[in-house]
């Protein structure tokens, strides 16, 4: 199945939306979810690791998260955080 890009507003954290498509006759319902995941890692590294170890440290963590998320979810999109950001969000779409 291919994926289509719909635009959502007010698409807040951990909301949930369902989306119906038709195609042709066959009708499929979506179901989405955004999630945050903390993407703070200073209280587990020592205060003068440097930029590449912390950014490690997050990827590691976040790995960790999605491996350890409902296996019924897919993960659709990972989404950029601000460079302060003290979470990371991740979209997650519902196995069919």
């Amino acid at each position: 199945m291919r994926d289509l890009v719909i635009p959502i507003q007010n698409f807040d954290e951990n909301d949930k939306v369902d989306i119906e498509v038709r195609v042709e006759d066959n009708k499929f319902i979506c179901h989405y979810k955004l999630e945050s995941f903390s993407w703070e890692v200073k209280d587990e590294l020592n205060k003068n690791e440097d930029e590449v170890t912390q950014s490690l440290a997050r990827i590691h963590r976040l790995r960790k998260a999605i491996k350890e998320y409902d296996q019924e979810w897919e993960v659709i999109e990972i989404l950029t955080p601000s460079k302060d950001a003290s979470t990371i969000q991740v979209l997650y779409r519902k196995k069919m």
